[in-house]
């Protein structure tokens, strides 16, 4: 389909002809027929994060209302984004997580330009994480100054255990294996019973 990136050069089309999407689920994307789709026009979407409740973090994994959005966005068309994004109550994060990159995208004037920020912000990006600054006390932090100010919680931590990343409840005790204890409990009360028994009946012999 598309080989190259919307940009703000795309504004004119963009009016005359309008913006459409591809309503799919990502995980069917190899049953939607791309090679027999009629598009007049059709462009890439650079690296942007998702914000819907679905894919929360996920990068490119957009919903059609953020990919219709971050496209407006990117033209310049930044109040009929707003507008869009007003309709569901998570939209509002969807721009306070990509401002930053938005804003930069829609300076660039072409599509590889737009590809070229993209590509310089994500080789920071994984430098970044290879790059560990040693504090006066001896203590160590990942740089991650470049980033956009909403995205620097989502950055990857070394120190959190699966257990804390897993994002699951605690784990309960299960009320089966209660009685199961309390069961192998009695067996060996019964067992003891029978070893008394059975020392009784020894000193009754003797």
């Amino acid at each position: 389909m598309g080989k190259r990136c919307i940009s703000k050069e795309d504004q004119v089309l963009l009016r005359e002809k309008g913006l459409a999407v591809i309503d799919c689920s990502w995980a069917r994307l190899d049953d939607v027929p791309f090679r027999t789709l009629r598009c007049g026009a059709p462009r890439l979407m650079p690296w942007l994060v998702a914000a819907n409740p679905v894919n929360y973090g996920r990068p490119c994994e957009l919903s059609c209302v953020e990919a219709l959005a971050g496209a407006l966005y990117i033209c310049g068309e930044i109040q009929a984004s707003e507008i869009l994004l007003s309709k569901f109550k998570w939209g509002h994060g969807f721009l306070s997580l990509n401002r930053e990159l938005l804003d930069s995208y829609k300076e660039c004037s072409t599509g590889a330009e737009v590809i070229e920020v993209q590509n310089m912000w994500l080789s920071r990006q994984t430098r970044s994480k290879h790059v560990v600054a040693e504090s006066s006390d001896g203590s160590s932090s990942t740089d991650n100054s470049f980033l956009p100010a909403r995205m620097k919680d989502m950055t990857i931590r070394d120190d959190i255990t699966d257990d804390e990343d897993d994002d699951l409840p605690p784990l309960e005790r299960n009320p089966n294996h209660r009685y199961q204890n309390f069961r192998e409990e009695n067996d060996l009360f019964d067992d003891d019973e029978d070893e008394d028994k059975n020392d009784d009946e020894d000193d009754d012999l003797c």
